[in-house]
C-alpha cells in the first residue's frame, strides 16, 4: 500500500491563522508531506496566499482608517460580497495588514496570534519550502539515509475566471513563479488545483505539473455556470465524468462526504463508490477538509457538547483511509500523520 500524503490544509490552521508563514512552517514541523495554500492575485499582479480575495474575514483591513474607502461590495462566481479585496491592494499595502484567525468561535487559543502575521506571498512559501526542504536533506545526509522525497505543495486557484475578467491572469504568473523555483515536471511534488476545469485544462498546456481537480458536494463549478455549461459537480463525479476529468487531471479533491456521507444521524455511513470509480478511471483521491473541532466530526466521534472542543479525528481518518483515499487535506497536521502512521502498521501487523 503507498503512503497515504498529509497534506497540511492552509499549513497547520488548526494551530495558528490560515495561510501565515507561521501556519505553513508548523505544519512541515509537525510531519506534513505536503502545504496548500490558496492563491489570490493583488492590484499588481502578485501571487497571495488567502482563503478568498475579500480580507475583512481574515486580516485587520478594518482597523486601517485609509483603506475604509474601498470596502464595497462585488459579485464573485454569481454571489455579491461586501468587504475588501485583494486585487484593490497592492502587495506593499497588503503587507501593512495583519492576519487574524477566520473563525475564532472554534479556535479561541488562535486569536492570541492575531495581528502578529503578515500575508503570505507564494513566492515566501516557496523560500520556506526550500528552506526546509534543505534541512530535512542535511539531517538525512548526516544520518546515512536516502534523500527525502520533496516536500509537496499543492496550491489551489481561486476564482481564476474572475480574476481573468479583471485583467488578472492567474496561470501565467504562477507557472512563471514555480518554474523560477524549479517547480517543474511530475516528480516536483507540485499539485495544481482548482474547482474550475477550464483552469486546469489551461494549465495542461502550459506545464507538466499535475493537476487536481477539486470537488464540491453540491452546485457547479463557476466557470461552467459562466459558460452556460450545465453540468454540475455530480455530473463529473459519475464514471463517465471522472473519465472526462482524468484527461486533464491526475486526481480529483472531493468534499470528504462524498467519500462517506453521514447517516441520519450524523454518524459516518458507509463509503460510496467514489474511490473505486475514480481508481478505475487512473484519479488519485484526496478528501477535504479534516478537523479536530467537535462542529466538523460525525456525531459518534465527538467529546462534547461543545463544538469548539476537540473530538476523536483519528477515528473518523482511519474510517477514510481504510476506503482506500490516497491523502488527505487536514488543519491537524500532526493528528493527521499519527493517524496514517498507525493505520498503516495495523494494515502491516
Amino acid at each position: 500500500m503507498q503512503k497515504p500524503t498529509v497534506i497540511g490544509h492552509r499549513g497547520a490552521s488548526g494551530y495558528r491563522p490560515e495561510h501565515t508563514l507561521a501556519a505553513y512552517r508548523l505544519a512541515l514541523e509537525q510531519g506534513a508531506d505536503a502545504l496548500e495554500p490558496d492563491l489570490v492575485m493583488t492590484r499588481d499582479g502578485t501571487l497571495v496566499a488567502r482563503h478568498e480575495n475579500e480580507l475583512g474575514g481574515t486580516t485587520d483591513v478594518a482597523r486601517h482608517a485609509r483603506f475604509a474607502a474601498r470596502r464595497t461590495t462585488k459579485t464573485i462566481d454569481g454571489k455579491a460580497v461586501t468587504g475588501w479585496f485583494t486585487e484593490d491592494f497592492t502587495l506593499e499595502e497588503l503587507k501593512t495588514l495583519r492576519a487574524r484567525e477566520r473563525i475564532p468561535d472554534l479556535r479561541p487559543d488562535n486569536r492570541r496570534f492575531d495581528g502578529r502575521f503578515e500575508i503570505a506571498t507564494l513566492e515566501e512559501i516557496l523560500l520556506l519550502r526550500e528552506e526546509v526542504g534543505r534541512q530535512r536533506r542535511a539531517h538525512a545526509l548526516a544520518r546515512g539515509l536516502p534523500p527525502p522525497a520533496p516536500i509537496g505543495l499543492y496550491p489551489e486557484i481561486k476564482h481564476p475566471n474572475y480574476f481573468e475578467a479583471l485583467g488578472l491572469p492567474v496561470a501565467e504568473p504562477l507557472i512563471e513563479t514555480l518554474e523560477r523555483h524549479a517547480c517543474r515536471g511530475p516528480d516536483a511534488g507540485v499539485f495544481l488545483q482548482s474547482f474550475e476545469p477550464s483552469i486546469l485544462q489551461a494549465l495542461s498546456l502550459l506545464s507538466r505539473l499535475p493537476r487536481v481537480q477539486l470537488l464540491e458536494a453540491e452546485g457547479a463549478p463557476a466557470d461552467f455556470v459562466a459558460s452556460g455549461d450545465a453540468r454540475t459537480f455530480a455530473d463529473l463525479l459519475s464514471p463517465a465524468g471522472l473519465a472526462q476529468v482524468a484527461a486533464y487531471a491526475s486526481a480529483i479533491g472531493p468534499e470528504k462526504s462524498l467519500v462517506i456521507a453521514r447517516d441520519a444521524r450524523g454518524g459516518l455511513a458507509e463509503p460510496t463508490a467514489l474511490v473505486a470509480d475514480a481508481h478505475a478511471a487512473g484519479l488519485r483521491v484526496n478528501p477535504w477538509t479534516f478537523r479536530a473541532e467537535n462542529a466538523f466530526l460525525p456525531a459518534q466521534l465527538r467529546s462534547s457538547a461543545k463544538d469548539a472542543d476537540r473530538g476523536d479525528l483519528t477515528s473518523e481518518l482511519s474510517r477514510f483511509l481504510a476506503a482506500g483515499i490516497d491523502g488527505f487535506f487536514t488543519d491537524q497536521p500532526d493528528i493527521g500523520v499519527r493517524a496514517r502512521d498507525a493505520f498503516l502498521q495495523a494494515c502491516r501487523a
